[in-house]
């Protein structure tokens, strides 16, 4: 998989771009998040390849700025629901592992936001999560206290519940449908569900 536009390409990770797609990955967690390295939640970053790379129901994405090589957004997709703890049993009951593909690690470097990247690379996660053929169910977490992450996510819901309604997907994709509001779990993160039909 790849997509270009005059500045950007969206590809799948290689092994040549793991370290610069950890760097992104640390470099959010540190700036944005304020938290560091955390490795019960963060443990994926440091091996990207056996999280993300070698699983076949796995997929990382990169978007590499043409103008230097450098990677500057990732996005990832795995066969994982959320767990129960730290999430509550219900969120985990309705999101069992195998049949759920949790996005994760959608992280653009400031100097490159504002450009469609993240929501690029989210579209390609849920055609790869579409086309796999066994997912019944798109789930992520996010923190509403990251400036602009919940917004976004919010935006990309609706959108995708519009474009589904009735209108012809590109090759490759299914319609998506809104099932449910976002919603913030108390002293926790937004979920947000999209189910693939």
């Amino acid at each position: 998989m790849q997509v270009r536009d005059s500045h950007y390409t969206i590809r799948t990770a290689t092994t040549a771009d793991l370290d610069g797609a950890r760097a992104v990955m640390l470099d959010t967690v540190y700036r944005d998040f304020g938290t560091g390295y955390v490795p019960r939640w963060h443990g994926d970053i440091i091996d990207l390849g056996g999280a993300y790379v070698t699983p076949a129901r796995h997929t990382l994405l990169v978007a590499v700025d043409g103008r230097d090589g450098e990677v500057v957004a990732t996005g990832a997709l795995d066969s994982r629901g959320p767990a129960h703890p730290p999430n509550p049993a219900h969120v985990a009951e309705k999101y069992p592992s195998g049949v759920t593909a949790q996005l994760r690690r959608v992280y653009v470097r400031p100097e490159h936001r504002r450009r469609g990247l993240a929501r690029r690379l989210v579209d390609e996660l849920l055609a790869f999560a579409a086309a796999d053929g066994g997912y019944r169910a798109v789930y992520l977490h996010t923190d509403p206290a990251v400036t602009g992450a919940e917004p976004f996510w919010r935006l990309a819901r609706q959108g995708r519940a519009r474009r589904a309604g009735g209108r012809r997907r590109r090759a490759g994709h299914r319609a998506l449908r809104r099932a449910d509001a976002v919603r913030r779990m108390r002293k926790g993160p937004a979920i947000m569900e999209m189910i693939v039909m």
